[in-house]
């Protein structure tokens, strides 16, 4: 099997990074698992003459075999590689683990064939693998964004989580130092293993996977959040709209049940202590915060938290809200925080003193 990766345009072909899983041992009652935790991790490249077609027996090469040197990283828990062009040279960032915590391994390349290893970067006690890594550099700032797994210590489902941070990156020794600061990418929980991009307007462009604890419908199970544009401003990260959605959102509507199928835009302030009831989901401010409640929605996930709150604000309290049947975000301050939360059972309704302005497709 595979884990995720990223990929590359290079001389008009795509090239395609990701981890190869080999089973030492199959689960005989499962063939999708490897028995007693037995597999081993490789970093693998496959080529692409026209992104659309992949000759899986003839572009397919491994680039990094499985570690051997235990001090390093794992050889089983070592994957998910993000690759990207620096003015000198192509470098590669992969998720790892040792003696139980977690860092980031990096690689360097003259053409995206032949990988040396450089150096590590770890930050102990913070979680014990990190994975899906990012780097890039925004607005002068150079940004790291991972998802260290056993983050949170309450017990509930998704301990796992994804951050992000302001670092220091120095390219030629791969030498990363991380601040004792970072932010949550958001403030619900749900969401998870992000992938950054360049979109046509040059903006850094991230989306991410949507945890869910059960199919809808018994049909499918899982989403994609909206597309965010990154930027750092006053020493802050921020995740805002992309503006191609914010576009769309053109017909005023004066209740949910008007709203096109795919959803609806809510924007409001708050003063503290107002409420917004979303068919169920509560959206109010307490103090400097922005806080949310999913649980009338969420009665039957008793090990999922269902109570959030952005840290304190700085730039106010101006909601903007996407509404879909199973998803729910609350940008804040244009980004300055956002909570994203999977929601089931969601009414066609909204409780409110306060004046919201409803709008959809």
């Amino acid at each position: 099997g595979c884990f995720s990766g990223s990929a590359v345009e290079h001389d008009g072909k795509m090239y395609i990074f990701y981890t190869g899983i080999n089973y030492r041992e199959e689960d005989p009652e499962n063939i999708n698992c490897a028995l007693n935790y037995g597999f081993i991790a490789s970093q693998m490249k496959i080529v692409s003459q026209d992104g659309y077609t992949f000759d899986n027996f003839n572009a397919k090469t491994t680039i990094i075999q499985p570690l051997r040197d235990s001090t390093s990283g794992s050889e089983s828990d070592t994957r998910d590689p993000k690759v990207w062009r620096g003015s000198d040279a192509w470098y590669m960032i992969v998720g790892s683990t040792f003696d139980n915590n977690g860092r980031f391994l990096f690689f360097k390349s003259e053409n995206l064939e032949n990988w040396e290893y450089v150096n590590y970067c770890e930050k102990r006690g913070f979680g014990c693998i990190w994975e899906c890594p990012d780097y890039f550099e925004v607005d002068n700032s150079q940004v790291v964004i991972f998802s260290p797994m056993q983050l949170f210590k309450d017990g509930k489902a998704d301990d796992a989580q994804t951050v992000c941070m302001q670092v220091t990156f120095d390219k030629e020794t791969c030498d990363m130092k991380l601040p004792e600061k970072y932010q949550f990418l958001d403030y619900g929980t749900d969401l998870y293993a992000p992938q950054s991009t360049l979109d046509e307007s040059g903006r850094r462009i991230l989306t991410a996977w949507l945890r869910m604890p059960e199919p809808v419908d018994g049909k499918w199970q899982g989403m994609m959040c909206i597309p965010r544009v990154v930027e750092v401003q006053k020493d802050h990260i921020y995740f805002r709209v992309h503006p191609n959605v914010q576009a769309v959102y053109t017909k005023e509507i004066s209740e949910p049940s008007e709203a096109d199928e795919s959803g609806y835009r809510l924007r409001f302030s708050l003063e503290d202590g107002d409420k917004v009831n979303v068919g169920g989901y509560v959206i109010s401010r307490e103090g400097n915060k922005i806080c949310t409640d999913r649980s009338a929605l969420f009665e039957k996930f008793p090990n999922h938290r269902v109570k959030f709150e952005t840290p304190e604000l700085k730039d106010g309290f101006e909601i903007e809200a996407y509404v879909n049947p199973n998803q729910i975000s609350v940008f804040v301050n244009n980004g300055e925080a956002v909570i994203t939360n999977t929601v089931y059972d969601l009414k066609k309704e909204i409780n409110t003193d306060v004046r919201v302005k409803i709008e959809t497709l």
